[in-house]
């Protein structure tokens, strides 16, 4: 979550439960903020100046602007979108699947793990 990895692998179970944790914290973070901005005419003026980064990280943390998560393991496209995903989501969702095929992650993944399978056999 601080930029140090690129993916996460776990199976479906365990990365919903991820998922929908850090979703629940993002937006119980949203919710005090507002609730604590409103208090005073001094905290209302810092948010003021916050504002842009405030937009920034709610950009970064916003499902909607991923589209969702590759299903990998497939002999295809697969993206997972949220189950309450609203439009821009589904059309960065598409955006998301048109940028997997055009640059065929699927035969770089078998590749990869092709050249790599003697890390797995141990040796």
């Amino acid at each position: 979550m601080m930029g140090k990895a690129d993916v996460i692998v776990c199976d479906g179970f365990i990365g919903n439960v991820v998922l929908k944790t850090s979703e629940a914290v993002a937006e119980a973070i949203n919710c005090l903020l507002r609730e604590n901005v409103g208090e005073n005419l001094l905290r209302k003026a810092g948010y003021f100046l916050m504002r842009p980064a405030f937009r920034a990280l709610k950009n970064k943390l916003d499902y909607a602007e991923y589209g969702g998560a590759p299903l990998l393991g497939l002999n295809g496209i697969s993206i997972i979108s949220h189950g309450r995903s609203s439009d821009r989501a589904i059309k960065n969702a598409i955006r998301v699947a048109t940028e997997f095929a055009k640059s065929d992650v699927n035969r770089h993944l078998q590749s990869d793990i092709a050249q790599n399978m003697e890390l797995v056999k141990g040796k």
